[in-house]
């Protein structure tokens, strides 16, 4: 099993295909397990490369003591590329993969050269959004003192809906409920979407993240996240828009993502023929 030491913590990671460089960043509760199908068709064209994040299946998990911070995954993924060769990158995150992947683009630019951005968890961008993190905060820290293993349950049943951990196959739903511990430890950290002191983006900030940059919504998402994804949309200098088919778990290699790689980079990138 692959795994590069970052900070203390061995992360599991897989590297697919070659060419541009291209890295995905999972959101929480999940891992690379719910990339591979992306990472196939993206490295048809590109060398995709996806990791589990510190507490999560693979790699290195946190006790239920630990808090994790915005910053530790942030400079997990800057090892991953250091340790890789894989800069710069095109940074594709999910959910809080997204607030991730903007963090990795606003303190470290040189290592990014696209970013594609599922549903980021910058939830402090809109009031909405604030309120309905509260809320969710609550819900999973209330669950968990009951049980601290429902975590991750909470946290699908409150994005997704009630039925959506249903839906998920058994031994999904075991994975994701092992990753509890690591969804409490972020909700302990700092900067995180759903800390007590998340990340605050002024407008300064996000008007030096000049990458082309992608910013996908779903339809069935709640509207706070639409919320977001239009306030960030206005702030970001080279940003566009598009709105997909279904739920907050947004397909990392759908056709509005692939578009938008094949018209900003070169030939041979995702999506090139």
């Amino acid at each position: 099993m692959p795994i590069l030491m970052a900070n203390g913590v061995g992360l599991y990671y897989e590297v697919h295909g070659e060419g541009v460089p291209v890295l995905g960043i999972h959101g929480t509760p999940s891992s690379a397990l719910m990339w591979e199908d992306a990472a196939g068709r993206l490295a048809r064209n590109s060398r995709c490369i996806i990791y589990d994040r510190r507490g999560f299946y693979r790699s290195g998990r946190p006790d239920l003591s630990d808090a994790v911070d915005l910053a530790d995954h942030v400079g997990d993924a800057a090892t991953v590329l250091e340790a890789l060769s894989a800069t710069p990158a095109v940074v594709i995150g999910r959910s809080t993969g997204g607030l991730i992947a903007l963090e990795l683009a606003r303190r470290h630019p040189e290592m990014v050269r696209t970013l594609v951005l599922l549903e980021p968890a910058v939830l402090t961008l809109h009031p909405d959004a604030v309120a309905w993190a509260q809320q969710l905060r609550r819900a999973v820290l209330d669950a968990a003192e009951e049980d601290p293993s429902s975590a991750s349950e909470v946290v699908f049943r409150e994005v997704l809906g009630g039925g959506a951990w249903e839906s998920f196959p058994a031994p999904l739903r075991e994975h994701f409920t092992a990753a509890s511990p690591a969804v409490l430890a972020e909700i302990r950290g700092r900067g995180l979407d759903l800390s007590q002191a998340p990340l605050e983006l002024s407008e300064a900030e996000a008007g030096h993240i000049r990458q082309p940059t992608l910013v996908v919504s779903a339809e069935d998402s709640p509207e706070a996240l639409h919320a977001v994804n239009r306030r960030l949309a206005d702030l970001l200098p080279n940003a566009e828009t598009a709105l997909v088919a279904g739920g907050h778990i947004i397909d990392p290699a759908g056709p509005a993502v692939l578009d938008f790689l094949r018209r900003h980079l070169p030939p041979g990138s995702p999506g090139q023929a």
